[in-house]
Parts: structure tokens; sequence; C-alpha cells
């Protein structure tokens, strides 16, 4: 019995791990812009292709920690041009939250038909960063979930500690809080915005390389996550990063329960009821806050 409850509750951490900062990266979008960027999902899916395409997995001789780097550089440019081309246009509009639904899910389609007319359809998978496996808590895994164990909660800590003591994450939060408020102190409220696309696509981007050599790639390899990511925000609580991280955790820990009590694929369904029950009895998430 101690060796399943410690499987369930290592995968829980691994699947939490991922679904905190595919969910993070999301959420900071919304606390600070006010809006779901549905095309985050597929920027997991390049980031995860673009660090395959120039690793050792693809034949290259760079090595795979070149590849992270120039993965996460070009994911701050695909942040930018998305906020540029795709979000931008529309501050403005007074239905901004649901054009922007409508540009961000075109976006979508348009990147990952992208990267199956670049990549093919075919399934592929990035070199572990750490290869072999590891006993943890009586159970075998393998090194690289170790190390999303691992990374994820230090990604997330310097997350917070760029929000909470560096003068450009206090602008974001200002931003997030009153963006006309933001404008009247000084605060360039544009490069904020800027700013937070680029790092809420690096979060995606290292995520999809982080996961890629555990899951194979494919062109829709970042839709699931999106879907999980966008009900762990909701859950955690909209504008709340803490309690989008602590969702995520729980969800990661609910999701391998319930694998293994009710099957894989009874487990969705599941999750969906339980979470619907949550919500009725605590509308704005597990830290939200409630707006009057």
């Amino acid at each position: 019995m101690a060796d399943i409850l410690s499987a369930i509750f290592i995968s829980g951490i691994v699947l939490g791990s991922g679904y905190a900062l595919m969910a993070s990266g999301l959420s900071l979008v919304w606390s600070t812009l006010g809006i779901f960027n549905f095309a985050h999902g597929v920027l997991m899916t390049l980031g995860a292709y673009i660090a395959w395409t120039i690793s050792d997995a693809a034949g290259l001789n760079i090595g795979l920690t070149t590849a992270i780097a120039v993965s996460a550089a070009a994911m701050v440019g695909a942040g930018i041009l998305i906020e540029r081309v795709v979000v931008r246009p529309f501050y403005d509009h007074r239905d901004m939250l649901l054009i922007t639904v409508m540009t961000t899910l075109a976006a979508m389609i348009f990147l990952q038909k992208g990267v199956q007319l670049i990549w093919g359809a075919r399934l592929k998978q990035l070199a572990p960063i750490v290869p072999g496996n590891i006993r943890l808590l009586q159970t075998t895994i393998s090194a690289q979930e170790a190390l999303i164990i691992l990374v994820a909660p230090l990604l997330l800590g310097a997350l917070w500690l760029f929000l909470s003591h560096s003068r450009i994450g206090r602008g974001i939060r200002a931003v997030g809080q009153n963006p006309d408020g933001a404008r009247l102190i000084g605060i360039d409220v544009s490069r904020l915005f800027i700013i937070t696309f680029a790092l809420s696509a690096v979060l995606a981007g290292l995520t999809g390389v982080l996961l890629g050599s555990v899951r194979l790639l494919t062109p829709e390899f970042g839709s699931e996550p999106l879907v999980k990511a966008l009900i762990i925000v909701i859950f955690g609580g909209l504008g709340s990063l803490g309690g989008t991280i602590l969702a995520a955790y729980l969800m990661g820990l609910l999701e391998a329960a319930l694998v293994f009590v009710v099957g894989i694929y009874w487990a969705p369904s599941m999750i969906f009821l339980l979470l619907i029950l949550v919500l009725l009895v605590r509308p704005q998430g597990l830290l939200g806050k409630v707006v009057r």
C-alpha cells in the first residue's frame, strides 16, 4: 500500500509541476491584461520543437542546454509578436475580452498548422536533460521527471521574486491592479504588456522543453495542457498566482489518484465534476477575491 501511495504522490507532483509552470504564464497574462491567451498552449509546443530542432536529438552537435537557451529567446520573440499583432490593436475596444478570445484562438490554429507544416505530424521526442532513473519515496522515476519536480518550484520562486521585488515586476502588478492609475504615475503600461507576454511565452516554452522528453511531441502537444491550465487558473482564483500554483499541484495529485482509482478514461470527467462542485461553493476560486 505504501508503494502505491508513493507512486500516486510522485506522479501527482510531476503532473502538478508541469501544470503549475504552464498555468502561471496564463495567469500572469490574465492578471495583467484581463484576457486569456489561447495561443499559450501552442507556444509550449513551439518551444519544444525549436529545442528539438537544434539539439542532439535532431542530429545537430549543439547540445540541449544551448537548445533550451535558443528556444527561450525564440519564445520571447513569439510572445512579443503575439502581443503586437494579435492583442494590441484591440486594447481600447469595449469588447476587448471577447475579441482577444477570437484572435488568440486564430493565432493558436495558425501556429499549430505552421508547426505541422514545418516539422510534420510524425512523433518526436527530446533527449532527456538528465538521463537515467532514480528512486524517490519507494518509487522509481526517470531523472528527467525528478528534474521537473526540482526545477518547477525554482522557476516559480524566481517568478515570485521578480514580481515582488523588481521594479518591472512591481510595475506589472500595479498595471494589473489599475492600469489607468499606473499611467497617471508615469508607468509605461504598453511596455509592461510586452514584457508580460514575453515572460508568459518563456514559461510556456520551458514547460514544453521539460515535458518534451517524457512525452511525445506532436503539433497538438500543448492543447491538453492548455485546457487544464485554463481550469487551474479559474480554480485557483482569477488573478491569483499563488492560487494558480496551489490549484496546479492539487489538480496533479487529484488526477494521479483518480487515474489509479477510476482509470485514465474516467479521471478527466471526475476532475471536472469535482471542480464544478468546488466552484459552486467558492465561485471566486481557492485564493481569488470576491469582486463587488
